[in-house]
Parts: structure tokens; sequence; C-alpha cells
């Protein structure tokens, strides 16, 4: 679904629209310049998405060996801790293959101390004469073939004593079980994949994987505030900030979107993997801002007939690159402004401009009926007027 680029804008203090009415020279029409009063703002623009919660730690925990599962420990929603014991598999064959280790360890150890003992008396004979170079050479050989049968058999006690460890099944974080893959007395074969007996995730962290579209994808930056709300709770509202923007489009129905990584804590654990979150990505946000609605910007003063009451122009001196009109003292002062951020409706002005200050934003033009009353006409005085219209 192509997700729309919303603006929103609120005032922090009252803000409204003062219209200054003013006669030209014509008894039938007269005008109305619409003002604008600077007063603190906040600006806002947001992203909508959609996206899916998910755990920031999730683990499939497994075994490395084969065997039955003598014991199951922890069930489905179970809080756990790191290095708490939740499963068991029969350690029999594995206790057998320990003592088998020890046997051939021990086997082994002997041959290595005959067989050392043999080359250092060859040794000591052989630098003395008194033995062929055949008979040390393969007193040598046999040394050395019994050493690495001595290694070999450590290494293999080795294996065998961690496999009997394995048989027993510890939690590797601090988590909830959200899955158990296994049932007591299943069989499970340890292969080139681990068997999976169970999935625990850390509820405490959570992120929400949100799909922007790539329309919006420019605006959304690591770091931005994010709020987003999920069907469970339709009254609360969570909020998180942008972690993580990744560059690998998603291609669905000729609609192209970009995974946003969103981080949230998760303290009462209401936000569970799988939930649908709503969020609303803030790309702008100012609070107390200087602001202007647009239009303001594009602003021309009307050039006053003598006898008319209109607000005389006042232009800067030097060209300004942006500038507003303000108007000050029946006068209309042409001030020059720097622009800050900006969002669907309002400019932020960062310099140039100070509460309380009337700016102009467009002319009205009121039309008499010949009576006292007046009725504003809606079109602009500037605008061209249709084919056979009577001039004024």
């Amino acid at each position: 679904m192509k997700n729309k680029n919303q603006t929103k804008f609120s005032g922090l203090s009252a803000v409204g629209f003062m219209v200054l009415a003013v006669c030209s020279c014509s008894k039938q029409n007269s005008f109305e310049i619409e003002t604008y009063t600077v007063s603190p703002t906040s600006l806002s623009e947001i992203v909508t998405a959609t996206g899916t919660m998910e755990s920031v730690t999730s683990v499939d925990v497994g075994t490395q060996v084969t065997g039955i599962i003598s014991n199951l420990l922890v069930d489905f929603n179970d809080e756990v801790t790191k290095g708490q014991l939740i499963a068991e598999i029969d350690k029999t064959v594995l206790q057998s293959e320990l003592q088998s280790a020890d046997a051939t360890l021990a086997s082994a150890k002997a041959s290595y101390e005959y067989a050392k003992a043999n080359f250092e008396r060859d040794k000591a004979l052989h630098s003395e004469k008194l033995i062929s170079d055949y008979e040390f050479q393969t007193s040598q050989k046999d040394y050395e073939v019994a050493r690495m049968a001595y290694e070999k058999a450590q290494a293999d006690r080795v294996r065998a004593a961690k496999n009997l460890t394995y048989a027993e099944i510890t939690s590797p974080i601090d988590g909830i079980v959200v899955s158990r893959e296994v049932e007591v007395g299943q069989t499970v074969v340890s292969s080139m994949s681990v068997a999976s007996l169970y999935v625990i995730a850390d509820l405490d962290n959570m992120q929400v994987v949100g799909n922007v579209d790539e329309a919006d994808i420019g605006q959304v930056k690591v770091g931005q505030n994010v709020t987003f709300t999920v069907d469970a709770y339709p009254d609360d509202t969570f909020s998180g900030s942008v972690s993580q923007v990744r560059i690998s489009p998603t291609t669905t129905n000729n609609v192209v979107t970009y995974e946003v990584i969103v981080s949230t804590t998760n303290p009462d654990h209401k936000l569970i993997p799988g939930m649908t979150a709503n969020l609303s990505i803030y790309t702008l946000r100012l609070d107390d801002a200087i602001a202007v609605p647009l239009k303001a910007l594009k602003f021309e003063p009307m050039q006053a007939p003598e006898d008319s009451k209109l607000p005389e122009p006042k232009p800067l001196d030097r060209k300004s690159e942006n500038s507003v009109w303000v108007l000050r003292d029946n006068k209309l002062v042409e001030t020059a402004v720097t622009l800050g951020m900006k969002n669907s409706v309002y400019q932020q002005i960062t310099e140039g401009l100070q509460v309380g200050d009337k700016v102009a934003l467009q002319y009205h033009q009121i039309k008499s009926g010949g009576g006292d009353g007046g009725e504003k006409a809606q079109e602009n005085p500037f605008m061209p007027k249709p084919p056979g219209a009577k001039k004024k």
C-alpha cells in the first residue's frame, strides 16, 4: 500500500488572521489586506507507513547432540534468565561415550610413556654409537606415533565431555519463551542445521520493520522521532525512533517500498512479535518556531492611487533574495528574512521577524451592492477578467 505524506501544524499561542479593510478611489469597490500575526508555532511533517513488530533479540535455542528429550523445564510465555536450565537430553549414550574416551585416553597415555622411555634410552645409546641408525629411527618413529595418538585421545575426551554438557540446554539470553518446538520423548537429531527446541525473545526491546513508499523515503533519516499505534491497543500511542533505513527495495504490485527500522522500548510487554503497527514518522518537528504561511513569500503590493487609503508600499533599498511585507503604521514595509525549514503550509523564519508582526498575505476585493453593506468577492483583484466582463 502506498503511503501518503501528511502535514500537521499548530500554534502554541492564539494565532489569527487580521483583515485590514481599505477603500479604493472607486465608490463601488474596496479592498482589504489579509494579514497573519506572527506567534510561536509548531511545525511538523509526517510520513506514514505500516510495519510489523519484531523482537530486537530473538534466539532459536537448539542442540548440538543427538538424543531423546528427557525433560522440558519451561513452556510458552515463561520468563527465563541467561544460563537457566530449560531442557535436558537423555545422557546415557553421552556418558558411555565419555567413559570410552577416558579408557582410550588411559591406554594412549601408557603407550606414549612407554614409547617415550624407549626413545630416550635409544637416544643415549645412539649418541655413544652403541645402536644403529635404523634402530634409533625406529624408536623415534614409535615415540612420535604414540605422542600423536595420546594427543588425539585427549581431544576426543574433551569432545565427549563437552557433548555431555550439551545434554543440558540453557537459555542464552534473558527473555520470554515465544515458541516450543519439541515434546518430551521426542528424538532430536544434530546435523548440519541445529535442531531447534525453543524460540526465546527479549520483549523489553522491540522494533518495527516499516515499509515506506519510495516517494517518501528521501525524507526519512536515522534518529527521527516516530509514534505508532497497534490494533490491540487503539487508545495507546507508542513512541520510538528511526534506527536504520535499509536501501534494499521491495517491489509489490509495481509499488516500491523500503524497510525502515524503528526501535522502541516495551516495559509493559504490551507489544508482541507479529503485531501490525501504523507508523507516523516525524521528518520535521519544530516547537516555538517563528513561521509564516507560504503565501506570505509570494505577496506583491498593489500600487495605490493618490486618493486611495491603501497602505503605501515601502520596498527595501537593496534587493533581498527572500522578503515579506509587514504592516507597520499603515505602511507595507518590505522586510528581508532568512528562511529555515518548511512544511506544506508554513515557512520557518530564522531572522527578520518577531512575535507580533503582521505579515501581509493577499488582497481581497469587496464589491458594493449599492446599499450600505458590501459583499466580499472571492476572486483576487489581480486575476485576469473573463471575456466580456465589465472593467471597474
